[in-house]
């Protein structure tokens, strides 16, 4: 299920390039997450969302996949606010026996957000879902921190 080495280290040069490119913020943000996941078979949506610290509030960014409904969400509420809120990186290998689940899409079946820190401070996050259950593992959580490392260049 996990991608191996190689392709950790092909994305995350890929991912660099993107960012050090012309471009504004947002755009390469959508070129990430179109190369996510256009190429790793389980990544079914990736998106970022963007941290309002006075409003306590996350806005949607940019994202490749199905539309959300989900464009503001408040610190604490589901998956990617309880990321927000305590700015540790999650795992979710069930997304039915998450109490505070915000869900998307009744396909998908598991979910990992971790968070963009600039300056020691959390400014984003990247969310991803699967819909494959157990989709996601130590190692996925490893290169996302690595991709959430150079997008904070962005920010």
């Amino acid at each position: 299920m996990s991608l191996n080495h190689t392709d950790f280290k092909m994305f995350l040069d890929e991912v660099t390039k993107i960012v050090d490119a012309d471009g504004d913020r947002d755009e390469k943000l959508q070129k990430i997450c179109d190369l996510l996941r256009d190429r790793v078979s389980f990544y079914d949506w990736v998106g970022f969302y963007i941290v309002d610290p006075e409003e306590k509030i996350l806005h949607l960014g940019p994202f490749a996949g199905e539309p959300t409904e989900h464009v503001k969400i408040p610190f604490g509420q589901g998956v990617c606010g309880q990321v927000a809120r305590d700015e540790v990186p999650m795992i979710v290998q069930d997304v039915s026996r998450e109490s505070n689940y915000l869900s998307c899409s009744p396909l998908v079946r598991s979910e990992i957000v971790v968070p963009v820190f600039k300056e020691g401070r959390s400014v984003a996050q990247i969310d991803v879902d699967s819909h494959e259950p157990a989709a996601f593992s130590t190692r996925d959580r490893a290169f996302l921190m690595k991709v959430c490392e150079s997008v904070s260049h962005l920010f």
